[in-house]
C-alpha cells in the first residue's frame, strides 16, 4: 500500500497536467492512523465528485465496545459520526478553483437516525465514505491544492470526528441510548395492543413545512389524557408515560390549526428513530404503518380495486385495473390496496389529502344517487372490515364528518395541541344523531390478490447507458427515460433513501423478478438480501450516499413507474 507521502508527492507532480491525469491516484494509501481509499476519480472538475473512504482501525478510533455491539447502537453511533463529519465539513471554507474544486461532502442527515452507507462501525474499524471535488483551474490539475486537501484537510477531519477521545463521550452516549430506548418502546407496542405511542413531554410541531427541526418557541409539550396513558419501559430512560394509540380505528378530530395533522405527522415519522433533540425521539409507531392519500394523475397497473370501486361505466372491470391518469378516489383506492399488498398493518389517513367522494357518501347523496349508479364504496364502509378481516388498523384525521363516529374505536380531540379522549362523547352523539345512511359494499372487505410484475416493463437504460439513475431530493427519481413521482410517498425523509430505492428497483428487476413471482415476494427477497449483505449489495462498487428504506416505499416506487405492466 502506498503512503501519505507518496500521494503528496504524486499530486505535486500532477500540478498543471490535464484533469484526466488524476485517474492515476485511484487506490489505497496508508496514512498511519487510518487508510485512505480513493475508489472513483471524477473525469472532469464539473462532474460528480470523486468517491473517497477512510478506514480507522478500532484500536485507533477506540470507541467503547458498549457503543456498537448491538445493531441498533452501531447504527446510532454511525449516525452520530456522520453528523459530526457533516458539521465539520460545513465549517470548512471551499478552496478556490473551477467546478467543485475543494468541496468535501457527505450525505446530509435528516432528523431521523437511519442506516446509511456513509458510515459503518465494526469491531475492526470505523469506515466513513464521502466525496471530494479534486481541485482544478479550468481543466488543469491544481496539484498543490489537491495535496493540501487530501493529505492535510482530510486527516484533520478524521482526527476531529472519527476518534473517540476527540469527541464528547457523554453526547455520544446520549445519542446511542436514545435510539436503543426508541427501539425498546417500539418493541412493546404489540404486547400492549397499540399501533403507536406518543411520550409525555414530546415536542411535535416543526419549525415549518420545509424544516423538520422542532419548533423552538411556543411549542406545547405533549401530555396524554389519563384514559389513554400507558407506561412503557426503556433500558436507559426507565419508565416512560405517554398516550397509547390502540389497535383498531382511531379518529383524531378537532378544529382547524389545533394540531390534528401535526399529531398524525409525528405518528407517521414514528416508524423511524430520531435524534435526542428532535422532540419526537420517544414517539414510536409500528414499522409497517403507511400514510396513504389521494394522488390525482398517477398511473396504476393491474390493481384489484374492486373492494372500493365496482364495475365502471361500459362494464369496465376493476379487478385488474390499469390507467395512466387516475382520479383522486381511484388513486386512493389503489394506494391502499398496494400498501396492503406490500405488507402494511396500519393505515394513516388525513382527510385534508383524501378524495372526498372516497371517504364518505352521506345519506342525502345516497338518496339522490342510487347505489347502482355509484361504483365507489366509501372508506367509511370498509375501514372496519379492514380491521376485522385482515387485522389492519387505521388512524384517521377527520374534521368534517361525524359519520365516522359510528365506526371508530377511539376518538381523540386535539384542542390547542392538547389531546383529549372524547370517545364516549362521540359514541353518545352517534346514538343521538343517527345518520340513517346505508352501509355499502357488503359484509366483508373483499379479496386481496398479489400481482406479478412483468420484469421487462422495467427498463433502467438510457442511450448507451445500461443503467441511468437520477435522484432529485425525496420526491422524484429518474429510472432510465422514465420519471417516477414520489411526492405522495410521504414517509421518505432523505434523498439517499430514493437513491437506494432506485438501485433496488434495478436489483429486483435483474435478480428477483420472474413471470411467476408475486410482487410481495420480490420485495421480501430484496429486503432480505439487503439485511444480509447490506446496502452495498445493490451497487457495483461502494457508495456513500445510500440510506436504508422500507419495502413499503420500494413497492410504492415500483407501482408508480408508468411503464409498469403486470402478468
Amino acid at each position: 500500500m502506498a503512503t501519505q507521502e507518496t500521494l503528496y508527492d504524486q499530486l505535486y507532480r500532477l500540478d498543471g497536467q490535464g484533469y484526466g491525469a488524476y485517474k492515476s491516484i485511484k487506490g489505497e494509501y496508508d496514512f498511519g492512523d487510518f487508510g485512505l481509499h480513493i475508489d472513483h476519480v471524477q473525469g472532469d472538475p464539473f462532474a460528480a465528485p470523486s468517491r473517497v473512504r477512510v478506514v480507522v482501525p478500532q484500536p485507533i478510533a477506540a470507541f467503547p465496545q458498549s457503543l456498537w455491539t448491538m445493531p441498533c447502537r452501531a447504527i446510532a453511533l454511525a449516525d452520530y459520526l456522520t453528523r459530526e463529519f457533516y458539521r465539520a465539513t460545513r465549517g470548512q471554507a471551499q478552496r478556490s478553483g473551477s467546478g467543485k474544486s475543494g468541496q468535501i461532502d457527505i450525505v446530509r442527515p435528516s432528523q431521523a437516525v437511519l442506516n446509511r452507507s456513509a458510515a459503518r462501525v465494526t469491531s475492526e474499524a470505523v469506515e466513513l465514505r464521502f466525496t471530494v471535488g479534486l481541485p482544478a483551474f479550468g481543466r488543469r490539475i491544481a496539484g498543490r491544492q489537491a495535496a493540501e486537501l487530501l493529505c492535510e484537510a482530510v486527516p484533520e477531519l478524521v482526527a476531529k470526528t472519527l476518534v473517540y477521545v476527540a469527541l464528547d463521550g457523554a453526547e455520544i452516549q446520549r445519542h446511542v441510548d436514545a435510539v436503543e430506548d426508541a427501539e425498546a418502546l417500539r418493541s412493546q407496542l404489540t404486547d400492549h395492543n397499540l399501533v403507536a405511542f406518543v411520550a409525555d413531554g414530546a415536542i411535535l410541531p416543526r419549525r415549518s413545512g420545509v424544516d423538520e427541526q422542532p419548533l423552538a418557541d411556543q411549542a406545547i409539550p405533549f401530555q396524554s389524557p389519563a384514559s389513554l396513558r400507558v407506561t412503557l419501559t426503556c433500558p436507559h430512560a426507565g419508565a416512560v408515560t405517554g398516550m397509547g394509540i390502540p389497535q383498531g380505528i382511531t379518529l383524531i378530530v378537532g378544529g382547524g390549526y389545533h394540531g390534528k395533522s401535526t399529531l398524525l405527522r409525528a405518528i407517521e415519522a414514528g416508524v423511524y428513530n430520531h435524534i435526542p433533540d428532535d422532540g419526537r425521539h420517544q414517539v414510536v409507531t409500528m414499522p409497517a404503518a403507511v400514510k396513504v392519500r389521494a394522488e390525482d394523475g398517477r398511473s396504476i397497473a393491474g390493481v384489484d380495486i374492486s373492494p372500493f370501486i365496482g364495475s365502471l361505466p361500459q362494464g369496465q372491470s376493476t379487478r385488474s385495473f390499469s390507467t395512466p391518469n387516475a382520479s383522486g378516489s381511484t388513486s386512493q383506492a389503489a394506494n391502499i390496496i398496494e400498501a396492503i399488498e406490500a405488507g402494511a398493518t396500519v393505515l394513516l389517513v388525513d382527510e385534508d389529502t383524501s378524495a372526498t367522494n372516497f371517504m364518505i357518501r352521506d345519506r342525502r347523496m345516497q338518496a339522490l344517487i342510487a347505489k347502482d349508479r355509484e361504483p365507489i364504496t366509501p372508506f367509511i364502509d370498509k375501514v372496519r372490515q379492514l380491521y376485522t378481516d385482515y387485522g389492519i388498523s387505521t388512524v384517521l384525521v377527520m374534521g368534517g364528518s361525524g359519520d365516522y363516529f359510528d365506526v371508530a374505536d377511539t376518538v381523540i380531540a386535539m384542542d390547542e395541541f392538547a389531546p383529549r379522549d372524547v370517545t364516549e362523547q362521540a359514541k353518545a352523539i352517534a346514538v343521538e344523531w343517527r345518520t340513517e345512511r346505508d352501509r355499502e359494499g357488503g359484509a366483508h372487505f373483499g379479496s386481496l390478490t398479489p400481482r406479478i410484475v412483468q420484469p421487462d416493463s422495467i427498463d433502467p437504460s438510457q442511450g448507451r447507458h445500461s443503467v441511468k439513475l437520477r435522484v432529485r431530493d425525496v420526491d422524484q427519481l429518474q429510472l432510465g427515460t422514465e420519471a417516477i413521482d414520489l411526492s405522495a410517498v410521504e414517509q421518505l425523509v432523505e434523498p439517499g433513501q430514493v437513491r437506494a430505492i432506485a438501485a433496488a428497483i434495478v436489483y429486483a428487476q435483474r435478480y428477483r423478478m420472474t413471470l411467476t413471482t408475486p410482487l410481495p415476494d420480490v420485495i421480501e427477497a430484496v429486503m432480505a438480501d439487503i439485511e444480509q449483505y447490506g446496502l452495498d449489495s445493490l451497487t457495483e462498487w461502494p457508495m456513500g450516499d445510500l440510506v436504508s428504506f422500507r419495502g413499503l416505499e420500494l413497492a410504492a416506487a415500483i407501482n408508480r413507474l408508468r411503464t409498469l405492466l403486470t402478468v
